[in-house]
Parts: structure tokens; sequence; C-alpha cells
């Protein structure tokens, strides 16, 4: 059967990207296709966790990344008062055999680009390509597009079509078309970068304060950006809010809006109030989720990444995930050929998956550290953070997210290679 190709991938995220590396390393033909006009770095700073890095790994990655990201070393926790409640290493430093990264969005979505470019050829993503839906017959799938201005650009026929167009997802509207608007989670949070001094090990993950009272995520994405050996340090500053932001990645935020509840944070080993007042640029978004679908798949069509499992940023696992989906997909397909047997074998094991990342994400990510020392110290500084909570308790918390999450240290080194 003549197609114009196997694998129709519908976005150029990093789900999209990651899965046509894979499926090229396993030999089949696919091509990506993304609505912008042209591919540009956007976002802020994303988080890749070992799970994510072994894939990353298996496709040659690594030595890119670490041109243009921060290897983690700790991740950490304080109340908003800047006092101490726990810490653990991270990454090769905590013992795995991949590292963990702190990364721009876009840079590492301008690296992906660069590889499929290189490996898959210049023709292999389309730019100016809006996907408007997707037909299937029992042998094949046709994903009909439109160009920016509206015109209708020629069908594309392929064997497989998978949706990686994120939380706005067109083929996820098709699937699901009565689902609704993503679900608020009672969390604004306003993100920005900046570019400061190296503050802790200079390879911090930082995570203070709460939700109720203010809570920030603080971590550096780039190192030595200027000949001073500043890094550019990402923030996300969250607060619970009745009414939610309006949903665009690309709006900007008011300082004024949600700086007070920090203007206070001056501490030994970071000014987070002067990072704050000195960001680049700052945007605002809900932090939203929705709720777990029952099925990603319809006969030849899928979803992947945020299309199939949006989650709220409480576990530094949205991309890592999306990574994992695009890898174990190329391994059903490796294995059962481009069948809808092969994506059914997919959705059963990654719906499970994802839907327990999602559900815990909004009950007990690794940030509910904070949550248990805010609650239980009533918010007040405290002399020894033994008398508030057990560290014990603090590792059973973090131990639990990475069995859930998928890079329990040891089950991840034990576990075959998806592809």
């Amino acid at each position: 059967m003549k197609t114009d190709t196997d694998v129709i991938i519908v976005g150029a995220g990093v789900g999209g990207l990651v899965l046509a590396l894979s499926l090229h390393q396993a030999g089949i033909a696919c091509r990506v296709y993304e609505a912008v006009r042209e591919i540009k770095p956007l976002g802020v700073g994303i988080n890749l966790l070992p799970h994510a890095t072994r894939e990353l790994d298996e496709l040659g990655l690594l030595p890119a990344l670490d041109k243009i990201a921060v290897r983690t070393r700790e991740s950490v926790f304080y109340t908003r008062h800047g006092q101490f409640i726990y810490g653990e290493p991270a990454g090769i430093d905590a013992g795995y055999d991949w590292p963990q990264y702190s990364i721009h969005r876009g840079d590492l979505q301008m690296a992906l680009l660069a590889a499929v470019r290189q490996r898959l050829g210049d023709d292999s993503v389309v730019v100016d390509a809006r996907c408007t839906g997707v037909e299937q017959d029992a042998d094949s799938v046709t994903a009909r597009f439109q160009d920016n201005d509206g015109n209708a650009l020629p069908p594309v026929r392929g064997r497989i079509a998978v949706g990686c167009d994120g939380i706005h997802s067109v083929l996820r509207k098709q699937l699901y078309p009565q689902e609704g608007a993503p679900r608020y989670s009672g969390v604004n949070m306003w993100r920005g970068t900046t570019r400061c001094k190296p503050f802790l090990s200079g390879a911090s993950m930082v995570r203070a304060g709460w939700l109720s009272t203010g809570k920030m995520v603080i971590y550096p994405i780039r190192d030595n950006i200027d000949a001073d050996g500043n890094q550019l340090v990402n923030w996300v500053a969250e607060i619970e809010a009745a009414q939610p932001a309006v949903r665009d990645w690309n709006r900007s935020g008011r300082l004024e809006d949600f700086f007070p509840a920090f203007s206070g944070w001056h501490f030994d080993w970071l000014d987070v109030a002067r990072l704050i007042q000195d960001a680049d640029a700052i945007l605002e978004y809900p932090m939203v989720d929705q709720d777990p679908l029952p099925t990603w798949t319809q006969g030849r069509m899928t979803l992947l990444g945020d299309a199939a499992h949006p989650m709220v940023p409480r576990g530094s696992n949205g991309a890592g995930q999306a990574v994992v989906d695009a890898r174990y997909l190329t391994g059903q397909l490796k294995r059962a050929g481009l069948t809808a047997e092969a994506l059914q074998d997919y959705d059963r094991v990654r719906v499970e998956a994802t839907t327990r990342v999602v559900l815990t994400n909004r009950s007990n990510p690794p940030d509910a550290i904070l949550r248990e020392a805010h609650v239980r110290s009533a918010d007040k500084p405290y002399a020894r953070i033994e008398d508030v909570i057990s560290r014990e308790e603090l590792e059973g918390i973090s131990r639990r997210y990475k069995e859930v999450a998928g890079f329990d240290p040891a089950a991840l080194k034990a576990r075959a290679p998806y592809v």
C-alpha cells in the first residue's frame, strides 16, 4: 500500500520530535507537521529526570544536552522563612546511571529539531501546517491540514497518526468533542528567567514556601552565560487564587499581581525578591490539567504527551512523560508493526502509568514536602526540622513519587530498553 509516510506526527514539541527520532532509530518512516510558520525557542525552564534522560541517552543526545543544559546535582526544600526542610542528591549524584537536566524548554526543542533534520532530512518537519482532523479506514489514515491563512493543504496519507499537539490538541478534541476546558487547580503561576550569580551548589533545584502563602521553584538552566560567570536562572512563583489566569503560554505577567507575597524573601543563600525583580520578562499562566482519559486511541490514531495527559507542573515530569510515551510507542510499533494492535498495547500501558502521575501531581508530588512542613509548623520558624517532621517521612514522600513516576533508581536501572 502506497502512503506519503508511515507515521504522521502532529506537533513538533518535545514529544513529537522525540517520537520522530525514535521511529527513525527503529527504521520506521515518519514526518512531523507543525502548525506555526516558524519554530522558535519559546517557553522557560523544565527538568528532564533520569527516566527521560535514559531515553535521550539511547538516542545519543546527551552530548548535545550537556552543551546547553545544567546537570542538576541536588533537590532542596525550604520554608518561606528560608529555613531548610529537606535535601537529596539528584541525577548522577544520586547514583543514577543518567543525569537530571535543568534546561530551557526552547533550547531543548531546538536541539531536538536540529537532530531530527540532521538524521531524517530537512523535509522531515513541515511547518505552517495546522491539522484540522484525521480520517481513517482499516489500513490507513488521512490527515488534513490548513496553512495559517486558512488555505487547505494537500491531505497526507499514512499508516498511523499520532497527536503530539499539546493541551489544545485538535486530535484530542476529535476523540472527545464534549470534554470541555482544562481543569483549574486553584493555583496561578508566574514564570521568569533572571541572570544572576550561582547559588547553593550552582546546580540546585529549590522548592520553597507553600501555595497558600506563596511558593517558589528556582533552578539554573544555563551556565556561564557571560564573562562574570552568571547563570540563567528559571523561577516559578505559585499562589492559590479563586480565578484562573488566561490560558496563554505567552501571556505577559505583572509584577504587582504576585510580588507582594515574596517581597520579604531575602535569604542568606539567595535574595529571591531581587531575583524576581531582575527578571528579563514574566509570563503568567493558570496551573491546569485534564481528568485522565480512559483511552487515547481510536483505530490507527492515538495521542502522546500533553495531548494525552496534561498534568499540573508539580513533579517536574511533564516533558519526561512525553519522552517515555514516544519511546514506548516506538517499541510497540517496532515489535508489532504499524498496526492498531500496537497502538492498543501502547495505550493500555501508558494510560495507566500516566493516570497515576496526573493524579499524584494533584495530591502528593514532591512539593508535598513543603505542604507538610508548612502545616505542621503552623507556618512559623522552627529551631529544628526534626521537631516538625522526621527525615524518614520526608524521604518517603520523595521515594513514593519516584516509584509512581517511573524513576525509582533500582527499577529504572533494571528495566529493559523500550526500543
